[in-house]
């Protein structure tokens, strides 16, 4: 309609300038209207809406006016407007022109548009500065050029919108969501929404995104989610969330950052690292825009940068919404109001927000309409009324108030001012008490885990009871038995339930959870119960494909599909309702559960009626959906000829070309019995059926062969009898041509070790409820007490057949429950049973043929002889003799030996006593072959036996009627490394003579024989190689002579050295360093030495060689390696290695140099001398540098003198020698010795007597060495003869029971001569 001229609206805008001063001229301002923007010209349909806009400038500001207008657009509206400005300076005009068309539109019928996802995106993972791209493609049906969804993506039920971090594409059935850099920030549950006019279609999965890799090794992880608060004309407010620190350190910390828009320069806002996660960077310059991000610290270092935040400009807020709002016209009215005139006080001021050290006031304006600007001051109270922005004026109603103190009380007021004066205060705030830390949260109470899916597990926790701002929570996961923490969530999540994403299926993981506030992170809840991770149970799917297998007129025979999903728990019970078609009531058929898809409806029936029927399946979670309902079957008795369908028609062993086809005779058999069945197949979505096999199988099963890779199948099945073929089964369920990926077939072969006959199958999938069903002929065998038996391990199954025959020929096949069809099959035939029933015979049965058992027969002197005879045996045979179930030792007592040649193998049993009854036994081995046979001697026959072998005893001592040896010799090598010959006699007496004898002289035993006992000990000591030879016993008297002999030669020689070596290896001491007339000796000391020991000395790893200078040598107590007049080439790491068959023994002591001041050995403990005799204190000294020496007398220094002479000779021996002692020469004497690197100190008690007096018994006290700590450097002086004297390393004191060459202790020390 068109509408009054004064209703015609023109919005147009001013530009306002700031005034320094009240007065201006105003002549350089004056000018005329002139349009800066014209009125522009437009053609539209009738009932739009139009606005017409147009700017004018000019001063004074110029007056508007229309001279046609409209306010809803009709055909009448079209015509010419124009637009007029004028002030008292001249006047402008536009024109524009307005088209109005009449258009009839056509009324637009949406139609239902259906969306079908064919292919989704999945839970991802991915990593900070990673690309992830987000997935779907769908069917649109129908899919109209005009009417395309509208794809709207969601993180978190936040929409989302292009920008820098994601990008979106959309068409073409595809609709993708592009994350370009991957940040903790991007991390949440992604919705797609597919919006038509009839509806959307909404798929949904989660994003997780890990730290990146840091900086610094175990740096924090990246704050996340910064935000802009409070922003103003110098300052603005940030706030983030923490990260979690699953597996870093504790934070310490936060820096915030900025950089300024159009540069690329970052600058650190604060000095210190910032506590809590909000932060106010202030000191930024009006009108610049900026980025923020903020990085974590902890003792480690500082961590990745989060991701910049939009960028913010420092504005009045007033500015800020002048610039971005909606204002089409701003009118000031000058006129109104006088000039001069201060501005009213603001009113209702108030805290906004309240944090720890700052407060953001807020008010309302005063009335004001000056053109002259107007700013504001705050004033707090802290005993007077104090003004907070001197040097900064507030333009906008809202400000902060920073560098408050925590927890104190304030009050605030506000004051308006202009260039002509200061407004009377406002009425002051409540008072405002600014926030104290109060820590982070308390941590969560109780925290449940339950199953979820295969990979994924739901959480759900009790929050914490002190919550202090929560912001969020961090949950983490973990294997049970390990510390191995992982992060689940890397972005603080809000609720208290969550699904932990990414675990593998069957671990056992335990869970904990941390509560978030901005002070950082809780202390971890108590850990989770373990769970095992497996999909969670549900209620089964619906049965499907309902048939009527017969009807008898008053019962019908039903039939279904069981559930396509079972919800991870076995369906085991069935439940029927069934509905007359003419009432339309449904009814429980069965109130017990059915157990089998097969039952018979009997009663309740009427003949004639039509019924429907429905089925529910049921698992230990409870009852499922019920089933479609079946068609209507009539309740009529069935007389056909034929038979009627077959049911249950399944596929296994699906292959590239073929699949097996299997099936269950029908229930009715027509007016004969069944001799066969035909098996159809037809493409998936086809009605064209082509028979299988042209003729009929007997069995109900069938492999269906050259069939299409990839093709989709169904097939269905016909019985036949003698009247001709049946009603056609129900159809098979789809299957899809295709090799299952890592298929396996079924492998057949022998037991190795016990020799059964197998059939073994390893399934490429498992799942938990996963079985292994074996058949025989495609019927499941359940019948095992033939000898056959089945072992499943993990994804392993074996049918073992423990005697196979003939009857065990023909097809085994096997599949696996809950998978995509593992199967797989395996024929045995008559030939290759044959082959595997020999091969099992020989792996059972590795016989060695005996000619002979076990038997025995009893020698000279009552020995008794085990033997038995095999067909053959080679010169590898191995044996073992066994009584009573212990195994005899080959040895003297039970000797063991056999005859490759005739096949004899026995045991002499040199004592056959009481103890002897029980079972012998003999096992032999000779390749793969084996043989046992056992001989009982036990009641009369062992008595008789016994018998025997006393009768030959005391026949054979009758006959000799002499001394004899019951023990021969043999060696014994004692603990403390003595070596003794052993042998024991009998039948003795008093003029029996026993005598020992090497190599047929005789010798004279150190130890003589005690005949009393019968034990003779002949001790070789110290044994050497002058102890070889062959030694030889005899016992002699009137009776006559026995003899023993042993040959300590050869092998019996080389085991005593290494029993002897491996007794001084084990108790060798470290080695010690010794002086000697002519330089130092190392010594080890041990238990035994002899030179026919396997030792060996070594420098740097360099084996030493025997020589002048280098003497290698010892005594029983000690190995010894002598340097004569060392230098400084025999510096280094020297070695002693002893070695025995088992191990080699080593020793070490370093002999480097720049080592402290030592005393290496030559004082006693005590001197005893006679009074006016000379005594001579010497020893021998190392060190490198060399050391000083310095002598003391009761903690006294001693000055060199005539009577005491102090002297240091070669640079390695002290000696202090006091002439004429006396009684006043008594005392202690302290030699110390010392260079830069430290040194020790030693005490010699002197005891001095008078001639004639007895000479005083003092036992020596020894002392330790006083260690000194190392001091500045030494400065020593240097003699021009002096030679440098290799330094000594510290060398533990050997133990006190080993003997030692060194002179004891207490008696004088010979001074060492130098040799010339």
């Amino acid at each position: 309609m068109i509408q009054q001229l004064n209703n015609f609206f023109v919005s147009f805008h001013q530009v306002e300038k700031k005034m320094p001063e009240k007065y201006i001229r105003e002549e350089s301002m004056i000018r005329g209207p002139k349009f800066v923007v014209r009125l522009r010209s437009h053609t539209v349909y009738e009932n739009s809406a139009i606005k017409l806009f147009c700017t004018v400038e000019g001063y004074p500001t110029p007056q508007v006016k229309c001279y046609a207008c409209f306010c809803r657009c009709a055909t009448d509206d079209t015509a010419m407007y124009t637009a007029v400005a004028s002030n008292t300076h001249g006047q402008a005009s536009s024109q524009a022109s307005i088209i109005v068309k009449n258009a009839v539109l056509p009324e637009i019928k949406y139609t239902k548009i259906n969306i079908t996802f064919t292919e989704t995106f999945d839970v991802t993972f991915g990593k900070e500065g990673d690309k992830a791209t987000l997935t779907c493609r769908m069917t649109i049906n129908p899919n109209l050029a005009n009417l395309q969804p509208e794809a709207m993506w969601y993180r978190d039920e936040h929409l989302l919108k292009e920008s820098r971090w994601v990008k979106m594409e959309s068409g073409g059935g595809v609709a993708k969501l592009t994350l370009t850099q991957l940040a903790k920030d991007d991390e949440g549950l992604y919705t797609l929404r597919m919006v038509t006019k009839g509806g959307d279609a909404v798929h949904r999965a989660c994003v997780f995104v890990d730290d990146g890799p840091p900086p610094v090794p175990q740096a924090p992880g990246a704050p996340m989610d910064i935000k802009i608060h409070d922003a103003n004309r110098d300052y603005v407010i940030v706030s983030w969330k923490p990260p979690n620190t699953t597996t870093e350190g504790p934070i310490i910390g936060y820096f915030v950052d900025r950089c300024e828009v159009g540069t690329e320069t970052w600058m650190q806002c604060n000095d210190s690292p910032v506590k809590i996660c909000k932060y106010a960077v202030q000191g930024l310059f009006e009108g610049h825009s900026y980025y923020f991000r903020v990085r974590a610290v902890n003792s480690r270092g500082i961590g990745r940068p989060s991701r910049m935040s939009e960028p913010i400009a420092a504005l009045d807020p007033t500015e800020f919404e002048r610039i971005h709002g909606e204002h089409d016209v701003v009118t000031y009215y000058d006129d109104l109001e006088a000039e001069g005139k201060a501005p009213g006080p603001p009113s209702k001021v108030c805290a906004s927000e309240t944090d720890r050290t700052y407060v953001v006031l807020s008010w309302v304006p005063p009335v004001y309409h000056s053109k002259a600007p107007m700013w504001y001051y705050i004033e707090k109270v802290t005993g007077s009324w104090q003004r907070v922005n001197t040097k900064v004026p507030i333009r906008s109603p809202r400000y902060a108030v920073f560098d408050l103190l925590e927890g104190k009380d304030y009050q605030f007021r506000v004051v308006s001012a202009n260039m002509y004066g200061i407004s009377e205060p406002s009425e002051p705030t409540d008072t405002v008490t600014t926030l104290q830390l109060k820590g982070v949260p308390s941590a969560p109470g109780q925290v449940i885990a339950t199953r979820e899916t295969d990979t994924s597990v739901l959480i759900q926790w009790v929050p914490p009871k002190d919550p202090n701002n929560l912001i969020g929570y961090y949950i983490d996961s973990c294997v049970k038995g390990s510390k191995n923490w992982t992060s689940a969530n890397h972005k603080p999540h809000k609720q208290t339930r969550f699904v932990v994403h990414g675990l593998t299926t069957g671990e056992t993981y335990v869970f904990r959870v941390q509560a978030i506030n901005e002070l950082g992170l809780s202390d971890e809840s108590q850990e989770s119960a373990p769970l095992s991770v497996r999909a969670a149970l549900k209620l089964p799917s619906s049965p499907y494909d309902l048939s009527l297998l017969y009807c008898d007129g008053e019962s019908m025979v039903l039939s279904w599909k069981q559930p396509l999903r079972s919800g991870g728990a076995d369906v085991t019970d069935y439940y029927i309702d069934k509905c007359n078609v003419a009432k339309k009531t449904w009814k429980e058929v069965n109130v017990p559960p059915i157990k089998e898809r097969l039952h018979k409806v009997a009663g309740g029936l009427t003949a004639g009626s039509v019924y429907q029927f429905r089925v529910y399946g049921a698992n230990m979670i409870g009852l499922g959906d019920a089933s479609t309902p079946s068609t209507p079957f009539k309740c009529e008795a069935w007389t056909t000829p034929e038979p009627g369908p077959a049911y249950d028609v399944t596929f296994t062993e699906v292959r590239d070309d073929s699949v097996v086809v299997e099936w269950k005779a029908p229930v009715y058999s027509g007016a004969s019995a069944i001799t066969g069945y035909f098996v159809e197949k037809s493409k998936k979505g086809s009605d064209n059926w082509s028979k299988v096999n042209e003729s009929s199988v007997n069995h109900c099963y069938l492999k269906v062969k050259g069939l299409e890779t990839g093709e989709s199948y169904v097939f269905r099945v016909r019985a036949e009898n003698a009247n001709g073929i049946g009603l056609a089964s129900t159809l098979s369920d789809p299957v899809c041509i295709k090799t299952l990926p890592g298929k396996t077939e079924i492998k057949c072969g022998v037991d190795e070790e016990s020799g059964d006959i197998y059939l073994s199958f390893e399934s490429c999938q498992m799942a938990e409820k996963s079985k292994f069903v074996w058949k025989k002929s495609y019927q499941e065998i359940t019948d095992f007490s033939k000898g056959i038996a089945v072992k499943t391990s993990g994804s392993h199954s074996t049918l073992l057949f423990k005697n196979p025959d003939k009857e065990d020929l023909g097809t085994y096949s096997v599949s696996v429950t809950h998978t995509d069809g593992a199967s797989a099959s395996y024929k045995i035939s008559a030939e290759e049973l044959e082959k595997m029933l020999a091969l099992s015979h020989d792996i059972r049965n590795p016989i060695i043929p005996l000619k002979t058992e076990l038997a025995y027969k009893i020698l000279e002197r009552g020995r008794m002889r085990f033997w038995l005879q095999a067909e053959g045996i080679s010169s590898a045979v191995t044996y073992k003799f066994f009584a009573n179930n212990k195994e005899l030792v080959n040895c003297e007592q039970t000797k063991m030996s056999h005859d490759a040649a005739t096949g004899i193998i026995e045991m002499v049993m040199d004592h056959f006593t009481v103890e002897s009854e029980g079972t012998f036994t003999v096992q032999i081995q000779d390749g793969r072959g084996k043989a046992q046979s056992s001989l009982v001697l036990m009641g009369n026959a062992f008595k008789a036996a016994l018998a025997e072998a006393e009768y030959q005893r005391r026949e054979y001592i009758r006959v000799k009627e002499g001394p004899h040896f019951m023990e021969f010799l043999s060696i014994q090598v004692g603990d403390n490394a003595s070596v003794t010959l052993v042998c024991k006699v009998a039948n003795l007496k008093k003029d029996s003579v026993f005598q020992w004898y090497k190599d047929d002289v005789e010798v004279i035993s150190e130890v003589p024989a005690d005949l009393n006992s019968g034990v003779c000990k002949f001790p070789l000591t110290n044994f050497s190689k002058r102890d070889v030879g062959l030694y030889k016993a005899t016992i002699t008297d009137d009776r006559g002579q026995d003899v023993s002999q042993i040959d300590v030669s050869g092998k019996a020689f080389d085991d005593i050295i290494n029993k002897l070596s491996r007794l001084a290896g084990s108790s060798a001491s470290e080695l010690s360093i010794q002086c000697t007339a002519e330089g130092i000796m190392l010594q080890c000391h041990m238990k035994y030495y002899t030179e026919e020991m396997k030792i060996h000395w070594k420098q740097k790893d360099s084996k030493i060689a025997a020589s002048e200078r280098m003497r290698i040598g010892g005594n029983p107590a000690m190995a010894t390696l002598e340097i004569v007049e060392p230098t400084d080439k025999d510096k280094g790491m020297y070695t002693i290695e002893i070695v025995d068959p088992e191990k080699t023994h080593s020793r070490t002591l370093d002999l480097s140099g720049q080592h402290r001041g030592k005393v290496v050995g030559g004082l006693p403990d005590v001197v005893t001398i006679m009074e006016k005799k000379t005594l001579s204190l010497t020893c021998t000294v190392c060190g490198d540098p060399k050391p000083l020496v310095s002598w003391s007398k009761n903690d006294h220094e001693v000055e060199p003198s005539d009577q005491y002479v102090i002297a240091m000779d070669s640079g390695k021996f002290a000696s202090l020698t006091i002439k004429g002692v006396s009684l006043e020469d008594s005392g202690k004497y302290t030699m110390t010795v010392q260079n830069k690197y430290g040194g020790e100190s030693v005490d010699i008690i002197v005891s001095v007597y008078k001639h004639g007096d007895r000479v005083p018994d003092i036992k020596p006290t020894p002392s330790p060495k006083r260690i000194m700590p190392p001091t500045v450097p030494i400065v020593i002086p240097t003699a021009k003869s002096a030679t440098p004297a290799p330094a000594a390393a510290k060398s533990p004191a050997p133990p006190q029971n080993a003997k030692s060459s060194a002179p004891p202790r207490g008696m004088k020390s010979p001074t060492p001569t130098r040799k010339k």
